[in-house]
């Protein structure tokens, strides 16, 4: 799945960029510079620059139209919703969750790490840029649609 929606990012990148040829520097729609007739073209993004390649326009669409997942966020509301929201210790209630971080951060960040393995092995979520950022499936698969 990651593969088909990695290929359909790469299509609509190049949709959305024009070849150009940075030795001429000039827009080569028909795919070869109307000046020198090179077809070794960058490509260009109105508005935002020209380089190389489509990740750049890839991860130029992936911020404009998409927040990446704040991991953090996701996993304390994972966990909020298995645990109470309050401790009781002796008299004093705490937060749960400030608990359970302050007390083993270590265990606190493997657990982290392994809720999000598990997002990404189900298929729920999606990294392109190797665990940098994640996006939900669905929210990928309605900026494709």
């Amino acid at each position: 799945m990651k593969d088909e929606i990695q290929e359909k990012l790469t299509e609509l990148a190049y949709k959305r960029t024009t070849p150009f040829c940075y030795g001429c520097y000039v827009k080569a729609p028909k795919g070869v510079c109307p000046h020198c007739h090179s077809d070794d073209l960058m490509r260009h993004l109105e508005g935002v620059g020209v380089e190389w390649g489509t990740d750049w326009v890839i991860k130029h669409i992936l911020q404009e139209k998409l927040t990446a997942i704040d991991t953090d966020e996701a996993f304390e509301d994972s966990i909020r919703g298995c645990y109470p929201e309050e401790t009781v210790i002796g008299w004093l209630k705490l937060d749960t969750l400030e608990i359970l971080k302050s007390q083993d951060p270590i265990s606190w960040r493997i657990a982290k790490d392994e809720y999000i393995d598990s997002l990404e092995q189900d298929g729920e979520i999606i990294s392109l840029d190797g665990g940098s950022n994640y996006y939900w499936k669905h929210d990928l698969e309605s900026l494709l649609e």
